[in-house]
Order: structure tokens, then sequence, then C-alpha cells
């Protein structure tokens, strides 16, 4: 029997810089980033899906197609009368991006809004991963209900991921932010923060601060990516560290931490081995950011 990879989240419409100056128009987010990655990564055992909402209009339909296409399944996608998907913009600057986003009308807010349609989904998943943009978009009353369906799968034997993803533009305050990052964290079996990010709105003052801070909330692996610098695991109370090797030629950062995740999860979920999930998760992000765009295909050199 199959187990299921279920994303949780947001899939934009992506108009990205290319070469020639000209922008090109795709789909991408970072929860679906993931499930992009983890489809090319996972054996035809998993089944993975994606779980958001979108409306009813043609660039919805190109979305679910795009999302089907790339062979994950489409079936916990819901519509949404009168409601469009999200829109952002990337803007380069020596490999760093900067974002202009068009979703305050996103199907996607809505996405939590049915505890039934949740339960169904999360009834089959054999692991649950969302975000902090996850939760951002959604009103409190969602994010209530979306905990109380991942708490009650995760009691039922399902493996919850978490990426906080701190954005604190999508948040009414960085209060706020905390409070529900740590509600979730306190759902969850991974964590996967950001270093820079938490040392910013969490006052860290070092990778071994923020893993011991998710640890005390409960989470029993926490893995915290720290851009080109060392990464810092705490597995069950034990320290790994791992260094990546550095990359030059730096070309596009977008999707380098969701990429991450997808081949660390990869292989971490198949041995339990931090060391080579770590160098795994590290590998696939370097090959990531030496191109353009979110999204690239992993058979192409």
């Amino acid at each position: 029997m199959k187990k299921t990879f279920l994303s949780i989240g947001e899939c934009m419409v992506e108009m990205a810089p290319t070469a020639s100056g000209d922008y090109h128009l795709g789909f991408a987010g970072d929860t679906f980033n993931t499930a992009w990655y983890a489809r090319q990564l996972y054996d035809q055992d998993w089944d993975i899906a994606y779980l958001t909402a979108v409306g009813e209009d043609l660039i919805s339909d190109q979305m679910v197609s795009f999302i089907g296409s790339a062979g994950i399944n489409t079936g916990f996608i819901q519509r949404q009368p009168g409601c469009t998907v999200g829109l952002y913009l990337i803007q380069l600057d020596n490999g760093e991006r900067s974002f202009a986003y068009w979703r305050s009308d996103s199907a996607a807010r809505r996405l939590a809004n049915d505890p039934a349609r949740l339960e169904a989904a999360f009834a089959s998943a054999g692991l649950i991963y969302f975000s902090g943009i996850s939760l951002a978009i959604l009103s409190p009353c969602s994010r209530s209900t979306l905990f109380d369906a991942i708490a009650a799968a995760r009691q039922n034997g399902a493996t919850v991921v978490f990426d906080p993803n701190l954005r604190p533009r999508l948040w009414d305050s960085h209060n706020t932010m905390r409070q529900t990052i740590m509600t979730a964290a306190g759902v969850s079996d991974i964590v996967l923060p950001s270093y820079e990010d938490e040392a910013t709105f969490f006052g860290d003052e070092s990778p071994d601060d923020t893993a011991q801070r998710y640890a005390g909330a409960g989470v029993e692996t926490v893995v915290v990516k720290n851009g080109a610098g060392e990464i810092f695991a705490l597995d069950k109370g034990r320290i790994t560290r791992f260094t990546p090797n550095p990359i030059t030629s730096i070309v596009d950062t977008t999707a380098a931490g969701d990429s991450f995740n997808a081949a660390f999860l990869a292989s971490y979920l198949k041995s339990a081995d931090l060391m080579p999930a770590l160098a795994a998760g590290a590998d696939l992000a370097a090959k990531v950011i030496t191109q353009r765009g979110a999204l690239i295909d992993l058979g192409t050199p």
C-alpha cells in the first residue's frame, strides 16, 4: 500500500526573470516546491499529494493541470467559486531575490475552512508537511482547525514536518507570528527552520539556541539551515553538524530551503541517518541555486 506525503499550502503564479530580462510565467510556492522535488526524489511507493484551494477560472485550471503533470496527486485541491490564485514576481540582485506579491484574494486562504475535508485528506497521510506561510495566509479560526486536524492525524500515526519559513509581512504582528510558529512546533515531529530568520525574529544567538527552543516545545528532530554556513541538527538530544560545500556560481536562491527539505526528508525517512540526509539536502539546494526559478528538473545537468 502506498504511503502519502501530503504537502499543505499555497501554490502561486510565479513571474520569474529570464536571462534575457523577460519574465516567464510558472507556478511555485514554498510547500508546493517541496512537493515538486519530493515527487522526483521519492520512489513510487509514495503518493505525493498537494492540499490547497484554487478558483474556478482559467489560471486555476492551468495550475491544477501543471501540478498533476508533475506527478503530484491533485485530489485534495479544493475549488472555491469566485476566487482565483495568488501571484508573485521575483526580482534578482546578484542571485538574491526579492518578491512582490498579489495574493489578498487567493483561494488558498480558505484551504482549512472545512474540518471534515481536512480529516478525510489526513486519514491516508503517512507524512504531513506544512509551513509558516501555510499558517500565515489563514484566518485564526482556520489555523485552529488545521492544528486540530494535524494533531489528530499525528495521534493516528502520521509524521508531521514543519518549516517555520518566517515571513513577517504576512502576519498582523511579530508576536502573533512567534506564538503561532511555536504552536505549530508543538504538533510536529520534525522542524526545519532557517537560522537567519530565527535569529531575527526570536533573538536566537546561535543555531544551537534555535534547535533547543524547538526541542523544548517537544520536537524530536530539529534541523537548522544556515545558508552557506554550518547546518546544526538536534535529533533526540544528539547533535550533528554538517558544513556544505561552498558554491561560487549562485544564480537564484529561490527554493533553496524548499528543495533542501525535500531531499533531507527523502533520505532521513528511509535511513534515519542524519549525516547523509543533511548532505543530500545541501547537495540538492546547491544544484537548485545555480539555476533560475524555483523548480528545476533533476534529470537535467
